[in-house]
Protein backbone atom coordinates (compact mmCIF):
# COMPACT_ATOMS: atom_id res chain seq x y z
CA UNK A 1 0.00 0.00 0.00
CA UNK A 2 1.53 3.36 -1.02
CA UNK A 3 1.86 6.41 1.19
CA UNK A 4 -1.11 8.31 -0.31
CA UNK A 5 -3.47 5.38 0.29
CA UNK A 6 -2.17 5.07 3.86
CA UNK A 7 -2.61 8.79 4.53
CA UNK A 8 -6.10 8.77 3.01
CA UNK A 9 -7.13 5.80 5.16
CA UNK A 10 -5.88 7.54 8.30
CA UNK A 11 -7.83 10.68 7.40
CA UNK A 12 -11.00 8.63 6.95
CA UNK A 13 -10.49 6.91 10.29
CA UNK A 14 -10.32 10.35 11.92
CA UNK A 15 -13.50 11.49 10.15
CA UNK A 16 -11.70 13.84 7.72
CA UNK A 17 -13.46 12.87 4.47
CA UNK A 18 -12.26 15.92 2.52
CA UNK A 19 -8.67 15.32 3.57
CA UNK A 20 -8.94 11.73 2.39
CA UNK A 21 -10.39 12.78 -0.99
CA UNK A 22 -7.60 15.28 -1.62
CA UNK A 23 -5.09 12.44 -1.65
CA UNK A 24 -6.91 9.98 -3.96
CA UNK A 25 -9.50 12.04 -5.90
CA UNK A 26 -7.80 11.54 -9.27
CA UNK A 27 -6.95 7.86 -8.91
CA UNK A 28 -8.97 4.94 -10.29
CA UNK A 29 -7.11 1.94 -8.90
CA UNK A 30 -9.26 -0.31 -6.65
CA UNK A 31 -7.83 0.82 -3.26
CA UNK A 32 -8.32 4.47 -4.21
CA UNK A 33 -11.85 3.78 -5.48
CA UNK A 34 -12.70 2.13 -2.17
CA UNK A 35 -11.37 5.05 -0.15
CA UNK A 36 -13.16 7.53 -2.40
CA UNK A 37 -16.39 5.61 -1.90
CA UNK A 38 -16.06 5.69 1.88
CA UNK A 39 -15.24 9.40 1.78
CA UNK A 40 -18.26 10.15 -0.40
CA UNK A 41 -20.42 8.18 2.02
CA UNK A 42 -19.15 10.28 4.93
CA UNK A 43 -20.06 13.38 2.93
CA UNK A 44 -23.61 12.07 2.37
CA UNK A 45 -23.24 11.28 -1.35
CA UNK A 46 -24.55 7.77 -0.95
CA UNK A 47 -25.46 6.79 -4.55
CA UNK A 48 -22.01 7.87 -5.76
CA UNK A 49 -20.40 6.08 -2.82
CA UNK A 50 -22.13 2.80 -3.70
CA UNK A 51 -21.02 3.07 -7.31
CA UNK A 52 -17.39 3.64 -6.30
CA UNK A 53 -17.41 0.78 -3.81
CA UNK A 54 -18.97 -1.57 -6.36
CA UNK A 55 -16.27 -0.63 -8.88
CA UNK A 56 -13.59 -1.18 -6.25
CA UNK A 57 -14.91 -4.65 -5.37
CA UNK A 58 -14.98 -5.58 -9.05
CA UNK A 59 -11.45 -4.25 -9.52
CA UNK A 60 -9.82 -6.42 -6.86
CA UNK A 61 -8.53 -9.72 -8.21
CA UNK A 62 -9.53 -13.21 -7.11
CA UNK A 63 -6.52 -13.36 -4.78
CA UNK A 64 -7.63 -10.19 -2.97
CA UNK A 65 -10.68 -11.56 -1.17
CA UNK A 66 -9.88 -9.56 1.97
CA UNK A 67 -10.07 -6.26 0.09
CA UNK A 68 -13.27 -7.35 -1.66
CA UNK A 69 -14.84 -8.30 1.67
CA UNK A 70 -14.03 -4.86 3.06
CA UNK A 71 -15.75 -3.26 0.07
CA UNK A 72 -18.84 -5.45 0.61
CA UNK A 73 -19.04 -4.31 4.25
CA UNK A 74 -18.60 -0.66 3.27
CA UNK A 75 -21.29 -0.92 0.59
CA UNK A 76 -23.64 -2.59 3.08
CA UNK A 77 -23.19 0.33 5.45
CA UNK A 78 -24.00 2.78 2.67
CA UNK A 79 -27.09 0.73 1.80
CA UNK A 80 -28.16 0.92 5.44
CA UNK A 81 -27.71 4.71 5.43
CA UNK A 82 -29.84 4.85 2.25
CA UNK A 83 -32.45 2.64 3.97
CA UNK A 84 -32.08 0.05 1.22
CA UNK A 85 -33.16 -2.93 3.30
CA UNK A 86 -34.30 -5.30 0.59
CA UNK A 87 -30.99 -6.98 -0.23
CA UNK A 88 -29.98 -10.43 0.99
CA UNK A 89 -27.87 -10.42 4.17
CA UNK A 90 -25.93 -13.47 2.98
CA UNK A 91 -23.21 -11.55 1.14
CA UNK A 92 -22.59 -9.40 4.23
CA UNK A 93 -22.44 -12.48 6.46
CA UNK A 94 -19.99 -14.13 4.04
CA UNK A 95 -17.83 -10.99 3.94
CA UNK A 96 -17.79 -10.82 7.76
CA UNK A 97 -16.72 -14.46 7.92
CA UNK A 98 -13.92 -13.79 5.40
CA UNK A 99 -12.70 -10.83 7.43
CA UNK A 100 -12.75 -12.90 10.61
CA UNK A 101 -10.77 -15.66 8.89
CA UNK A 102 -8.12 -13.11 7.88
CA UNK A 103 -7.92 -11.78 11.47
CA UNK A 104 -9.47 -8.42 10.50
CA UNK A 105 -11.61 -8.26 13.64
CA UNK A 106 -12.48 -4.58 13.33
CA UNK A 107 -14.07 -4.85 9.90
CA UNK A 108 -15.68 -8.19 10.77
CA UNK A 109 -17.33 -6.52 13.76
CA UNK A 110 -18.40 -3.64 11.54
CA UNK A 111 -20.14 -6.09 9.21
CA UNK A 112 -21.95 -7.80 12.06
CA UNK A 113 -22.97 -4.45 13.53
CA UNK A 114 -24.47 -3.44 10.18
CA UNK A 115 -26.47 -6.69 10.14
CA UNK A 116 -27.73 -6.06 13.68
CA UNK A 117 -28.70 -2.46 12.90
CA UNK A 118 -30.60 -3.65 9.81
CA UNK A 119 -32.56 -6.09 11.99
CA UNK A 120 -33.38 -3.25 14.39
CA UNK A 121 -34.76 -1.11 11.56
CA UNK A 122 -36.91 -4.04 10.44
CA UNK A 123 -38.25 -4.49 13.97
CA UNK A 124 -36.79 -8.00 14.32
CA UNK A 125 -35.64 -7.36 17.86
CA UNK A 126 -35.05 -10.93 19.00
CA UNK A 127 -32.73 -11.59 16.06
CA UNK A 128 -30.96 -8.27 16.65
CA UNK A 129 -30.43 -9.17 20.32
CA UNK A 130 -28.98 -12.55 19.35
CA UNK A 131 -26.64 -10.89 16.83
CA UNK A 132 -25.42 -8.34 19.39
CA UNK A 133 -24.88 -11.03 22.03
CA UNK A 134 -22.30 -12.68 19.76
CA UNK A 135 -20.17 -9.53 19.40
CA UNK A 136 -16.90 -9.05 21.24
CA UNK A 137 -15.62 -5.45 21.15
CA UNK A 138 -12.65 -5.99 23.46
CA UNK A 139 -9.48 -4.42 22.07
CA UNK A 140 -11.19 -2.83 19.05
CA UNK A 141 -11.11 0.86 17.98
CA UNK A 142 -13.20 3.14 20.24
CA UNK A 143 -15.31 4.33 17.29
CA UNK A 144 -16.54 0.77 16.70
CA UNK A 145 -17.12 0.26 20.42
CA UNK A 146 -19.24 3.42 20.46
CA UNK A 147 -21.37 2.21 17.53
CA UNK A 148 -21.83 -1.19 19.19
CA UNK A 149 -22.95 0.43 22.45
CA UNK A 150 -25.30 2.76 20.57
CA UNK A 151 -26.89 -0.26 18.90
CA UNK A 152 -27.19 -2.01 22.28
CA UNK A 153 -28.81 1.12 23.72
CA UNK A 154 -31.33 1.33 20.89
CA UNK A 155 -32.31 -2.30 21.38
CA UNK A 156 -32.78 -1.70 25.12
CA UNK A 157 -34.89 1.40 24.44
CA UNK A 158 -37.11 -0.47 22.00
CA UNK A 159 -37.74 -3.01 24.79
CA UNK A 160 -38.17 -0.20 27.36
CA UNK A 161 -35.24 -1.39 29.45
CA UNK A 162 -34.30 2.19 30.25
CA UNK A 163 -31.68 1.39 32.89
CA UNK A 164 -29.76 -0.84 30.46
CA UNK A 165 -30.03 1.86 27.78
CA UNK A 166 -28.56 4.51 30.09
CA UNK A 167 -25.58 2.31 30.93
CA UNK A 168 -24.98 1.47 27.26
CA UNK A 169 -25.15 5.16 26.33
CA UNK A 170 -22.67 6.02 29.08
CA UNK A 171 -20.26 3.45 27.63
CA UNK A 172 -20.93 4.80 24.12
CA UNK A 173 -20.16 8.34 25.27
CA UNK A 174 -16.87 7.25 26.85
CA UNK A 175 -15.84 5.40 23.68
CA UNK A 176 -16.87 8.27 21.39
CA UNK A 177 -14.91 10.67 23.58
CA UNK A 178 -11.81 8.52 23.11
CA UNK A 179 -12.42 8.33 19.34
CA UNK A 180 -12.91 12.11 19.04
CA UNK A 181 -15.13 11.78 15.96
CA UNK A 182 -17.55 14.77 16.01
CA UNK A 183 -20.40 12.98 14.19
CA UNK A 184 -20.24 10.08 16.63
CA UNK A 185 -20.24 12.38 19.64
CA UNK A 186 -23.29 14.18 18.25
CA UNK A 187 -25.13 10.89 17.69
CA UNK A 188 -24.49 9.76 21.27
CA UNK A 189 -25.61 13.14 22.61
CA UNK A 190 -28.86 12.94 20.60
CA UNK A 191 -29.56 9.42 21.88
CA UNK A 192 -29.01 10.51 25.49
CA UNK A 193 -31.28 13.52 25.03
CA UNK A 194 -34.09 11.23 23.83
CA UNK A 195 -34.28 9.69 27.31
CA UNK A 196 -35.49 12.98 28.77
CA UNK A 197 -38.05 13.79 26.08
CA UNK A 198 -41.75 12.88 26.27
CA UNK A 199 -42.34 9.44 24.75
CA UNK A 200 -46.07 8.96 25.31
CA UNK A 201 -49.17 10.51 26.82
CA UNK A 202 -51.26 9.22 29.69
CA UNK A 203 -54.89 10.04 28.97
CA UNK A 204 -57.57 10.42 31.60
CA UNK A 205 -61.02 11.95 31.89
CA UNK A 206 -59.51 15.13 33.36
CA UNK A 207 -56.78 15.61 30.74
CA UNK A 208 -53.46 14.17 29.65
CA UNK A 209 -49.93 13.90 31.05
CA UNK A 210 -46.67 13.60 29.07
CA UNK A 211 -44.50 10.65 30.10
CA UNK A 212 -40.79 10.02 29.59
CA UNK A 213 -39.54 6.54 28.66
CA UNK A 214 -38.67 5.65 32.26
CA UNK A 215 -42.13 6.76 33.38
CA UNK A 216 -43.73 4.64 30.65
CA UNK A 217 -41.66 1.66 31.80
CA UNK A 218 -42.74 2.19 35.41
CA UNK A 219 -46.41 2.45 34.40
CA UNK A 220 -46.30 -0.76 32.39
CA UNK A 221 -44.57 -2.58 35.25
CA UNK A 222 -47.16 -1.38 37.78
CA UNK A 223 -50.42 -3.09 38.73
CA UNK A 224 -52.51 -0.50 36.83
CA UNK A 225 -54.78 -1.67 34.03
CA UNK A 226 -53.11 -0.05 31.01
CA UNK A 227 -54.81 0.29 27.64
CA UNK A 228 -51.75 0.65 25.45
CA UNK A 229 -52.34 2.47 22.16
CA UNK A 230 -48.65 2.05 21.24
CA UNK A 231 -48.77 -1.76 21.18
CA UNK A 232 -52.54 -1.99 20.63
CA UNK A 233 -53.43 -4.10 23.62
CA UNK A 234 -54.18 -4.00 27.32
CA UNK A 235 -52.62 -5.47 30.40
CA UNK A 236 -51.75 -5.19 34.05
CA UNK A 237 -48.28 -6.12 35.25
CA UNK A 238 -47.23 -9.36 33.54
CA UNK A 239 -50.70 -10.04 32.11
CA UNK A 240 -51.14 -8.93 28.51
CA UNK A 241 -54.00 -9.14 26.00
CA UNK A 242 -52.98 -8.24 22.42
CA UNK A 243 -55.66 -6.48 20.36
CA UNK A 244 -53.66 -5.36 17.33
CA UNK A 245 -55.70 -7.69 15.09
CA UNK A 246 -59.01 -6.83 16.79
CA UNK A 247 -59.38 -3.09 16.22
CA UNK A 248 -63.04 -2.93 17.28
CA UNK A 249 -62.31 -4.45 20.68
CA UNK A 250 -59.32 -2.17 21.16
CA UNK A 251 -61.38 0.92 20.28
CA UNK A 252 -64.04 -0.19 22.78
CA UNK A 253 -61.46 -0.78 25.53
CA UNK A 254 -59.85 2.60 24.92
CA UNK A 255 -63.18 4.46 24.94
CA UNK A 256 -64.24 2.75 28.19
CA UNK A 257 -60.87 3.48 29.79
CA UNK A 258 -60.93 7.14 28.77
CA UNK A 259 -64.36 7.50 30.42
CA UNK A 260 -63.21 5.74 33.63
CA UNK A 261 -64.16 6.06 36.48
CA UNK A 262 -67.40 7.13 34.83
CA UNK A 263 -69.50 5.29 32.26
CA UNK A 264 -69.21 5.61 28.48
CA UNK A 265 -72.42 6.52 26.66
CA UNK A 266 -73.76 3.94 24.18
CA UNK A 267 -74.18 6.47 21.39
CA UNK A 268 -70.63 7.75 21.92
CA UNK A 269 -69.27 4.19 21.83
CA UNK A 270 -71.10 3.45 18.58
CA UNK A 271 -69.84 6.66 17.00
CA UNK A 272 -66.26 5.93 18.10
CA UNK A 273 -66.14 2.25 17.19
CA UNK A 274 -68.42 1.97 14.15
CA UNK A 275 -67.79 5.45 12.72
CA UNK A 276 -71.42 6.40 12.32
CA UNK A 277 -73.43 9.36 13.57
CA UNK A 278 -76.82 7.79 12.94
CA UNK A 279 -76.93 4.54 14.91
CA UNK A 280 -79.81 2.12 14.53
CA UNK A 281 -80.78 -1.12 16.26
CA UNK A 282 -78.24 -3.13 14.24
CA UNK A 283 -75.43 -0.97 15.62
CA UNK A 284 -76.74 -1.34 19.17
CA UNK A 285 -76.98 -5.09 18.76
CA UNK A 286 -73.46 -5.30 17.40
CA UNK A 287 -72.22 -3.16 20.28
CA UNK A 288 -73.69 -5.67 22.75
CA UNK A 289 -71.94 -8.51 20.92
CA UNK A 290 -68.57 -6.74 20.92
CA UNK A 291 -68.94 -5.78 24.59
CA UNK A 292 -69.54 -9.47 25.34
CA UNK A 293 -66.36 -10.42 23.51
CA UNK A 294 -64.38 -7.78 25.37
CA UNK A 295 -65.82 -8.97 28.72
CA UNK A 296 -64.60 -12.50 28.02
CA UNK A 297 -61.16 -11.23 27.03
CA UNK A 298 -60.56 -9.09 30.14
CA UNK A 299 -62.48 -11.14 32.74
CA UNK A 300 -59.36 -11.75 34.85
CA UNK A 301 -58.44 -8.05 34.82
CA UNK A 302 -61.74 -6.13 34.87
CA UNK A 303 -65.49 -6.34 34.52
CA UNK A 304 -67.70 -4.34 32.16
CA UNK A 305 -71.12 -3.50 33.56
CA UNK A 306 -74.14 -2.08 31.76
CA UNK A 307 -75.62 1.19 33.01
CA UNK A 308 -78.80 3.00 32.08
CA UNK A 309 -77.05 4.96 29.31
CA UNK A 310 -73.97 2.89 28.49
CA UNK A 311 -71.21 0.74 29.96
CA UNK A 312 -68.65 1.18 32.71
CA UNK A 313 -65.23 -0.44 33.12
CA UNK A 314 -64.46 -1.69 36.63
CA UNK A 315 -60.95 -3.07 37.20
CA UNK A 316 -60.61 -5.98 39.59
CA UNK A 317 -59.05 -4.95 42.89
CA UNK A 318 -57.89 -1.46 43.73
CA UNK A 319 -55.90 -0.86 40.55
CA UNK A 320 -56.09 2.31 38.50
CA UNK A 321 -56.93 2.53 34.80
CA UNK A 322 -54.60 4.33 32.39
CA UNK A 323 -54.65 4.95 28.66
CA UNK A 324 -51.15 5.10 27.17
CA UNK A 325 -51.24 7.01 23.88
CA UNK A 326 -48.34 7.68 21.51
CA UNK A 327 -47.00 11.24 21.23
CA UNK A 328 -48.71 11.60 17.85
CA UNK A 329 -52.00 10.00 16.84
CA UNK A 330 -53.15 8.66 13.51
CA UNK A 331 -52.99 5.49 11.45
CA UNK A 332 -49.72 6.64 9.87
CA UNK A 333 -47.92 7.36 13.17
CA UNK A 334 -45.40 4.53 12.74
CA UNK A 335 -44.70 5.63 9.19
CA UNK A 336 -44.03 9.21 10.31
CA UNK A 337 -41.81 7.89 13.12
CA UNK A 338 -39.63 5.94 10.68
CA UNK A 339 -39.31 8.89 8.30
CA UNK A 340 -38.45 11.33 11.08
CA UNK A 341 -34.99 9.78 11.55
CA UNK A 342 -33.70 12.11 8.83
CA UNK A 343 -32.87 9.36 6.33
CA UNK A 344 -34.42 9.04 2.88
CA UNK A 345 -36.55 5.86 2.70
CA UNK A 346 -37.84 3.97 -0.32
CA UNK A 347 -41.40 2.63 -0.26
CA UNK A 348 -40.06 -0.94 -0.39
CA UNK A 349 -37.91 -0.36 2.71
CA UNK A 350 -40.83 1.22 4.57
CA UNK A 351 -43.04 -1.73 3.63
CA UNK A 352 -40.42 -4.17 4.95
CA UNK A 353 -40.04 -2.28 8.21
CA UNK A 354 -43.79 -1.94 8.80
CA UNK A 355 -44.73 -5.42 7.62
CA UNK A 356 -47.21 -3.92 5.15
CA UNK A 357 -47.66 -4.04 1.39
CA UNK A 358 -45.98 -1.44 -0.78
CA UNK A 359 -49.38 -0.34 -2.07
CA UNK A 360 -50.58 0.34 1.49
CA UNK A 361 -47.45 2.37 2.20
CA UNK A 362 -47.82 4.30 -1.07
CA UNK A 363 -51.41 5.26 -0.21
CA UNK A 364 -50.37 6.40 3.27
CA UNK A 365 -47.47 8.43 1.85
CA UNK A 366 -49.79 10.10 -0.65
CA UNK A 367 -52.12 11.18 2.19
CA UNK A 368 -49.22 12.47 4.27
CA UNK A 369 -47.81 14.35 1.29
CA UNK A 370 -51.13 16.12 0.76
CA UNK A 371 -51.01 17.19 4.40
CA UNK A 372 -47.45 18.45 3.96
CA UNK A 373 -46.00 16.02 6.51
CA UNK A 374 -43.66 14.20 4.09
CA UNK A 375 -41.97 14.97 0.79
CA UNK A 376 -40.41 12.89 -1.96
CA UNK A 377 -37.16 13.26 -3.87
CA UNK A 378 -36.25 11.53 -7.12
CA UNK A 379 -38.53 9.63 -9.47
CA UNK A 380 -39.55 6.07 -10.27
CA UNK A 381 -37.21 3.49 -8.64
CA UNK A 382 -34.94 6.26 -7.34
CA UNK A 383 -37.77 7.93 -5.43
CA UNK A 384 -37.17 8.38 -1.70
CA UNK A 385 -39.29 9.85 1.08
CA UNK A 386 -38.34 12.28 3.84
CA UNK A 387 -40.04 13.93 6.78
CA UNK A 388 -38.87 16.76 9.03
CA UNK A 389 -37.52 15.60 12.43
CA UNK A 390 -40.16 15.47 15.15
CA UNK A 391 -38.72 17.82 17.77
CA UNK A 392 -39.76 17.80 21.38
CA UNK A 393 -40.45 14.08 21.88
CA UNK A 394 -39.06 10.67 21.03
CA UNK A 395 -40.77 8.21 18.68
CA UNK A 396 -39.33 5.01 20.20
CA UNK A 397 -42.80 3.69 21.06
CA UNK A 398 -44.01 4.16 17.49
CA UNK A 399 -41.30 2.10 15.80
CA UNK A 400 -42.08 -1.38 14.43
CA UNK A 401 -42.06 -4.20 17.00
CA UNK A 402 -41.40 -1.80 19.86
CA UNK A 403 -41.92 -3.07 23.41
CA UNK A 404 -41.71 -6.82 22.84
CA UNK A 405 -43.14 -9.07 25.53
CA UNK A 406 -40.71 -11.43 27.18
Amino acid sequence: MDSLITASARALAAGDALGALKRVALRDDPPALALRGIAMAQLGEHPRARELLWRAARGFGAHEELARARCVVAEAEVALAMRDLGGSPRSLAAASATLEAHADRANALQGRLIAARRLLLLGRLDEAAAALARLDTHGLPPSLVAVAELTTAELALRALRVGEARMALARAHAAADRAQVPALLAEVAEARAALDRPAARRLAADGEQALRLDEVSALLASDALVIDACRRGLGAGAAWRPLARRPVLFALARALAEAWPGAADREALIACVFRTRRPDETHRARLRVEIGRLRALVKTLATIEATERGFILKPIGERDVAVLAPPIDGDQASLVALLSDGAAWSTSALALALGASQRTVQRALAELEVDGRVRSIGRARAQRWLAPPLAGFTTILLLPAALPIG
